[in-house]
């Protein structure tokens, strides 16, 4: 019983330490695909599978994966993880779904947000810093992974209290301020990211791949990432990490030790306590071994000492009952006992010595049984051993390749850089030499280099079509296009060149940018996208209205049968109508002036002298007898 209570002494440590192991690697999955108010994404609930599944084979010993949460659903699960991280060294989020940024913040969305306003945004999603709040009591790590970088699905509907609250693309940059903490996104701040076409997106393909390659550092693997996903959708999305780690190699899965010799088997702590229950080779002993381990190889061996054990026990009880039986045989035999009761005693024994030598040769098989099962069992651990030492040769090659392949990656980018400044360089050198040709080419009274005004106002254009500025040609006539274009270049730069004419001071400021200075301005009907203009396109039913935003096409309503017959009828009768008499246009004058003839009257001549008009006659003196008004 004292050795058995060790053993268990052994267990009950072995186990407490090793609870205590599980609890320093931890890491919440969360992907969001089910929204309620916006359409369904495709990819989360995979990627999340596909991550949590990686982190569990990376040794994390609690790894949660949560699906299509709400807001409840999503504060419990942020609150519980923050409460494990407390006692963890790594703390790891991942979070796949619909992200928003407003006024430089990034927000997570749950399944069941409407984001109606753009200040609902505060009660229906959750701020990043939250998440970053979560992971901040780990002691060695804390990651934050974000394949959330996808396009604003509220952004159409969702109406703004402060019209100058910018809601940009993607996510906004962040640096923590927590040391020791990395934030990975999808896609750099103010880009989006894709689902791709298969069921993962890339950024996630990609994750899962390049993470859990042993002792590669996680500066390294992020940048494996980036050029993965630059490969693979086309140089069209390049994900970005914010934050810092020290100067020692932080990788997600430690270096394994190079293979010397024979390595420990996977079932070592089972291994071990086996070889304990050996020493000890007591019933209660394999039993409490048997109650821990209740299935496997190991347990199959110890099964076999139970029985080994119990033909002992048998064989001992054997041999005690015959020795009973010859010291019956011999107590009746020294007090003369009758013949009948010593043939009797005589079998009795003869009996129990064959029960003794059944058992005898029970123990001899039960111990063969067991000998063959040991040497079994070295057999299965030496296999397995060369099989851990080829598979750990396997990973060292697969990182040697890998680091070998960076290493030539890089040495190709350099060398492409060199090669693409020493071009840069001989052009300019070539330009520089044309310029010095043309100057000595002008008069000995010119004090300094000049090139023809439409030479400069080519080169002006052509600088300022790379910097964004201009859309049309650079045909070297400096018009109007190319002064309001030379005009919003000193509005984004900051310069105050004269607009009217192209000058080399112009020239070299328009140089010195770098990249786009104007920003990139649309069509009716387009929207912006990086450096390029994309044409919008509606559903059914909709159309781009005056703020390029789509709306519902108002249906015509339909004329009802009975107002069209009724205005038929007006119509009819309208036609019908005599028509009202009309003035003729004619003028009969007088003495006392001139006037319009009546409606419904005529001038006719008549022969009758002045004065002397009937009733219904005006006179109109003409001289020849007159005009006279008639009515009737």
């Amino acid at each position: 019983m004292g050795a058995f209570r060790w053993f268990s002494l052994f267990f009950f440590i072995w186990l407490t330490c090793g609870s205590a192991h599980a609890e320093r690697r931890v890491a919440l999955v969360i992907g969001n695909s089910a929204y309620k108010n916006v359409p369904k994404l495709a990819n989360p609930v995979n990627d999340a599978a596909l991550v949590g599944g990686m982190l569990g084979k990376a040794g994390f010993e609690n790894v949660e994966v949560k699906v299509d949460l709400g807001a409840p659903e999503m504060r419990k699960a942020l609150r519980e993880f923050g409460m494990r991280a407390r006692d963890a060294e790594v703390a790891v989020i991942y979070y796949a779904g619909h992200g928003i940024e407003i006024d430089g913040n990034n927000y997570l969305i749950p399944t069941d947000a409407v984001l109606e306003v753009d200040t609902d945004v505060y009660d229906e999603a959750f701020a990043l810093d939250r998440v970053l709040a979560t992971v901040e009591p780990a002691k060695q790590l804390r990651l934050v992974i974000l394949d959330a970088c996808r396009d604003n699905p509220f952004a159409k509907t969702m109406k703004r209290t402060v019209a100058a609250r910018a809601i940009g693309r993607g996510l906004a940059k962040i640096e923590p301020t927590s040391p020791n903490t990395m934030i990975a996104f999808a896609a750099k701040a103010g880009s989006t990211a894709s689902d791709g076409d298969s069921k993962n997106s890339p950024f996630t393909a990609a994750l899962v791949e390049r993470l859990p390659t042993p002792g590669l550092d996680l500066r390294k693997a992020f940048g494996f990432v980036r050029d993965d996903v630059l490969k693979n959708t086309s140089y069209r999305q390049e994900p970005y990490v914010y934050g810092s780690l020290g100067g020692e190699d932080v990788p997600l899965v430690p270096a394994k030790p190079a293979a010397t010799g024979p390595q420990a088997s996977p079932d070592d702590a089972v291994r071990r306590d086996y070889e304990l229950a050996l020493q000890i080779g007591t019933r209660e002993v394999w039993t409490a071994f048997l109650a821990k381990y209740t299935d496997g190889f190991y347990a199959s061996l110890a099964k076999g000492q139970l029985s080994r054990i119990a033909a002992e026990e048998a064989r001992a009880a054997a041999a005690e009952k015959a020795r009973q039986a010859e010291d019956e045989k011999a107590r009746l035999a020294s007090e003369r006992a009758q013949k009948a009761e010593q043939d009797k005693a005589a079998a009795a024994a003869k009996a129990a010595e064959d029960v003794r030598l059944a058992a005898e040769k029970a123990k001899q098989i039960e111990e063969t049984k067991a000998a063959a099962a040991e040497q079994r069992r070295k057999e299965a651990e030496a296999a397995v051993a060369k099989a851990v030492a080829e598979k750990q040769a396997a990973e060292k090659a697969l990182a040697d390749k890998i680091a070998n392949e960076k290493a030539a990656a890089e040495l190709a980018a350099k060398q492409a850089a060199e090669k693409q400044a020493a071009e840069m360089q001989a052009a300019e050198m070539k330009v520089k030499s044309e310029s010095e040709q043309k100057v000595a080419a002008l008069a000995p009274t010119s004090s300094q280099p000049t090139l023809s005004p439409p030479e400069m106002a080519k080169l002006v254009q052509s600088e300022l079509r790379r910097v964004g500025c201009l859309t049309g040609t650079g045909d070297g006539d400096w018009n109007a296009t190319s002064q309001r274009s030379l005009t919003l270049f000193n509005k984004y730069a900051g310069t105050k060149f004269d607009a009217k004419l192209a000058s080399f001071d112009a020239l070299d400021a328009i140089k010195a940018k770098q990249g786009r200075v104007c920003p990139l301005v649309c069509d009716h009907g387009f929207r912006a996208d990086g450096d390029a203009c994309v044409k919008i396109t509606c559903r059914a039913g909709y159309r781009v209205n005056d703020d390029n935003e789509c709306e519902k096409v108002p249906e015509k309503k339909p004329v009802a049968r009975e107002d069209q017959k009724s205005r038929d009828a007006d119509r009819k009768q309208t036609e019908a109508a005599p028509s009202k008499p009309q003035a003729s246009g004619q003028i009969i004058c007088g003495q006392a002036g001139c006037r319009p003839v009546r409606s419904g009257c005529r001038l006719e001549r008549s022969s009758a002298a002045p004065g002397s008009g009937s009733t219904g006659s005006a006179y109109a003196g003409n001289g020849m007898g007159g005009l006279v008004e008639v009515c009737r």
